[in-house]
């Protein structure tokens, strides 16, 4: 009988009752071919591997991370209740030590969720990932995470929720913004004023395959993890990357998430994108599962695999170790370009005009931040779009310190309450939620 390297827990939610349409690739049978996959293969008789049951999250753990237009009910279903209680459910399982590490095959996904809701961005309503984080946080203590996001589009909605917060080291491995929705994700987007160099972004081309994903973790994330030294890794697992999948560039293979796993080692994966739903998911998610459990995976292998179709060309090997040595330099400068934002002092504003895709959606919005040299500062958003309420919302962060959870009070107060527009303030050092 085998036994797991790992101890690892499984968290299925194949999500029946919510797709984008019956057709459309987003919908249940992305997870039921695994499902499949992985009974067949008999992973869950392997002593050391787990099933546990997803849980719902709560109102305030949503809360904890968004501001929801007008209100959560109004942006989540049931399904996304349950698709971030799979997420939490293996959190609390790593944290409790009844596993070593755990993957949440869930869905509705949510890296493209902001802090502020007004609908669905890529397919996404709420940040599951950065729920499962916060409420981490809240519960267990921990302080430094690191989020290695490896979906094929770039992770703006984790990018934006952690853009101020220097104890969440945040790097998207993506395909080339210029090339792919949602066109974000540029070496230059480094963080907020009290947190740069915290986000780091390394768009790759179109084709690129083993060798280039495998050279930018093992090149260039492996060692800044290394100095970061994070309490726990959550991998962004997007899957999208693969060679057949119908929305994206790719050339990655069921071989080459594997190792990437292994080599990345991540206390919890959550799955995010993968649309390639029978030819290469199955395999893919079966490779991430022995990895995480440290077993051999040398056997998985999808249809259609042939490594010598879709290597790389050498245009594409420099470029990626072209932009691997920038990210690198600029998580090295980050200490320097934190030390000039400082300097500045006072007020930073930063203004956007976000499309949600899925919705149809435009929202503008004013993000008002304190740039504090003791605390990651507090922010102020001013958010309204063409199909919900304006909002104005204040974020008091972890750690903040007293001048800005003043200046956070100060400025909901000051807020009027009116027909116009909805006021909402998170106060996380007291883990309290208000509206008016």
């Amino acid at each position: 009988m085998l036994t797991a390297g790992r101890t690892t827990g499984l968290v299925f939610f194949p999500a029946f009752d919510w797709a984008i349409s019956s057709t459309h690739p987003e919908r249940e049978e992305r997870l039921l071919y695994t499902q499949d996959q992985v009974f067949e293969e008999g992973l869950l008789d392997i002593d050391g591997i787990t099933e546990f049951k997803p849980d719902l999250v709560t109102v305030r753990d949503i809360q904890r991370v968004h501001f929801c237009v007008p209100d959560v009910w109004s942006v989540a279903t049931e399904s996304h209740f349950i698709s971030a209680g799979g997420a939490k459910t293996i959190g609390m399982a790593v944290m409790d030590k009844r596993v070593e590490c755990g993957f949440a095959l869930v869905r509705p996904p949510g890296h493209h969720a902001m802090r502020v809701v007004h609908g669905a961005r890529g397919f996404c309503n709420i940040n599951i990932e950065a729920i499962m984080i916060e409420y981490i946080r809240q519960a267990y203590g921990v302080r430094k995470v690191a989020i290695v996001d490896t979906d094929c589009h770039h992770g703006d909605g984790t990018q934006d929720i952690y853009w101020h917060d220097p104890n969440t080291l945040f790097i998207s491995i993506h395909q080339d913004g210029r090339t792919l929705y949602p066109g974000s994700g540029f070496p230059h987007e480094l963080g907020g004023p009290t947190a740069i160099g915290y986000t780091l972004n390394y768009p790759l081309p179109p084709n690129t395959s083993e060798e280039g994903f495998l050279y930018a973790i093992e090149q260039v994330v492996l060692p800044i993890l290394k100095e970061f030294q994070p309490e726990l890794i959550i991998n962004s697992a997007g899957q999208d990357n693969h060679f057949s999948d119908p929305i994206t560039n790719m050339n990655f293979s069921a071989q080459g998430y594997a190792r990437l796993t292994s080599l990345l080692k991540p206390d919890i994966a959550v799955l995010e994108g993968g649309y390639s739903i029978e030819g290469a998911l199955p395999y893919l998610n079966v490779g991430i599962i022995l990895a995480l459990a440290g077993l051999d995976y040398s056997n998985v292998k999808e249809p259609n695999y042939q490594p010598e179709a879709i290597r790389q060309k050498p245009e594409i090997t420099t470029f990626i170790k072209k932009t691997g040595d920038q990210v690198l330099t600029n998580w090295r400068n980050r200490v320097q370009l934190g030390e000039m934002a400082q300097k500045k002092k006072g007020i930073d504003e930063r203004r956007r005009t976000l499309y949600y895709d899925t919705d149809n959606i435009v929202e503008n919005q004013h993000e008002t931040i304190r740039v504090c040299p003791n605390c990651s500062g507090v922010l102020k958003i001013d958010s309204e779009s063409d199909h919900t309420c304006r909002i104005l919302a204040v974020h008091i962060p972890v750690g903040a310190c007293e001048e800005c959870r003043n200046q956070g009070y100060a400025w909901f107060d000051s807020i009027k309450k009116s027909d116009e527009a909805k006021a909402f303030l998170q106060d996380r050092p007291k883990d309290q939620y208000l509206e008016k």
